[in-house]
């Protein structure tokens, strides 16, 4: 047997690659959208990808499942479990509880483990030739390392009223079926530590069902459904503003992407005339690189291993956008903008000589120290609004903070005040300079960044509030 495991730290996503050696043949499991990897593995292993197999309708990423399935003339096996409203919308092969897929000389059973959402399953991998006895489970975002996939997204991020007591009550159901399987079963979860779809993920890929029985929180209500519901639905992150067309994209037919897409540079014309059409300019530099000078109205989104995320919260899916960026960090953030299916790029521009040739003037970030925050703070007269998550809001917060997360600032504009002196922070400044980009793009003049954010506050010894 050959095993890979193909990890996207961006969206804390694992994808598999699993193959029989003797039979030349291979399966992937949840694969993402720049399937080029996937390609390159089997080339390499003189494999041919034969199968390719979904845990779920996923909430947090574009599938690559079809644009392989292009490519490699692979069969697509999807679940058909969990109701007429959670069916795929295209030719599939279809899974139900006890399905049995062989891969050469590998068998992989489907169970069914609904909860995260109705028709999600998992795949248990016995590798027949070596023994009869199962050796890798493959849950998707079932069961994490030290946590198990929330039952909220559908209502959160999709607007399905009513879906998440159940989906916990279902949630709770599964986990016998994984309670039942021998304690040496490898777990190689959907996901890992930093993904939106659970709230405790472990930082290691991998884990046993043993270990999970002993340590995982979920398995420590027996028989209390009710604890184990209320806790699971407590204090869950913000679902991104893309789940719920990640949700839709995945489901339906849609345009396939088969490569990676090369952009084109604009020049000082086709940048202006882009600007004046409305299309956002997304500024992928560090942080303090844009708060010495940027383009007015560009957003500051740092091409780390966050972009992904925070411009899935604030682009949408018909306007096209422009990148700027270094040529040479294109075709990572082409990557992991097509992941979460944001293809409208218009092109992208290598830095800001392209507004200053034409005249433009860039403007500056007002970022304040601590001490000089401190100054204004005790001054009062100010308005200090904290950008983080609710649970980080709530798990400490400087006094009078008001709370407005990120995430949907723009729907709440009228909380954040246009007459006084604003001071906005996050934990450590990448948030609250996305902040900062977006109030300005909307006319705020009175906004400051205290960049050094909750980090620096409680390094100086400072006091915080809990709520």
């Amino acid at each position: 047997m050959y095993f890979q495991h193909i990890y996207d730290k961006s969206l804390a996503q694992g994808s598999y690659f699993i193959g029989c050696q003797k039979a030349g043949v291979a399966a992937v499991i949840d694969p993402k959208r720049d399937v080029d990897t996937y390609l390159e593995i089997a080339q390499q292993q003189k494999m041919k990808i034969t199968h390719i197999l979904e845990t779920h309708i996923h909430a947090d990423f574009l599938s690559g499942s079809r644009e392989l399935a292009a490519l490699t003339g692979a069969g697509m096996y999807l679940s058909d479990e969990g109701g007429p409203d959670w069916q795929y919308e295209f030719d599939h092969i279809g899974l139900r509880d006890g399905s049995r897929i062989r891969v050469g000389n590998l068998e992989l059973a489907v169970l069914h483990t609904p909860g995260h959402t109705p028709e999600s399953i998992s795949f248990l991998l016995t590798d027949l030739p070596a023994s009869d006895a199962p050796v890798m489970l493959f849950t998707g975002d079932f069961v994490f390392v030290g946590d198990i996939g929330r039952p909220d997204l559908l209502e959160k991020a999709a607007g399905l009223t009513g879906t998440q007591e159940p989906g916990a009550r279902q949630q709770f159901g599964s986990l016998k079926k994984f309670s039942a399987l021998p304690g040496f079963v490898q777990v190689w979860p959907g996901h890992g530590a930093g993904s939106a779809c659970g709230k405790a993920l472990g930082a290691v890929p991998s884990t046993t069902t043993g270990y999970e029985l002993v340590r995982n929180w979920a398995f420590r209500f027996e028989q209390d459904e009710t604890g184990f519901v209320e806790y699971l639905l407590a204090d869950q992150p913000e679902p991104p503003a893309y789940f719920a067309m990640m949700k839709k994209l995945n489901k339906v037919n849609r345009p396939l992407l088969t490569e990676v897409p090369i952009l084109q540079e604009l020049d000082a014309a086709a940048l202006k005339e882009a600007l004046e059409k409305g299309y956002k300019l997304i500024d992928t530099r560090d942080k303090a690189a844009f708060a010495a000078g940027h383009i007015p109205g560009s957003i500051n989104i740092q091409g780390n291993n966050s972009f992904n995320t925070w411009a899935g919260w604030f682009l949408d899916y018909t306007t096209p956008f422009i990148l700027l960026a270094e040529p040479a960090q294109l075709d990572d953030l082409t990557r992991k903008l097509m992941r979460i299916g944001l293809d409208n790029i218009h092109g992208y521009i290598p830095s800001v000589k392209a507004w200053e040739t034409t005249g433009g003037a860039l403007n500056k970030v007002p970022v304040i120290s601590l001490d000089e925050f401190k100054t204004l703070y005790r001054n009062n007269g100010i308005q200090v609004v904290d950008l983080r998550g609710a649970t980080e809001y709530r798990a400490g917060h400087i006094s009078g903070a008001d709370h407005v997360f990120l995430g949907t600032m723009l729907n709440n504009l009228d909380e954040i005040s246009r007459d006084k002196t604003v001071v906005i922070h996050c934990q450590g400044g990448d948030r609250a300079t996305i902040g900062y980009s977006l109030l300005a793009r909307n006319g705020y003049t009175n906004v400051l960044n205290f960049s050094g954010g909750m980090n620096l506050w409680q390094q100086g010894g400072n006091p915080v509030v809990h709520q």
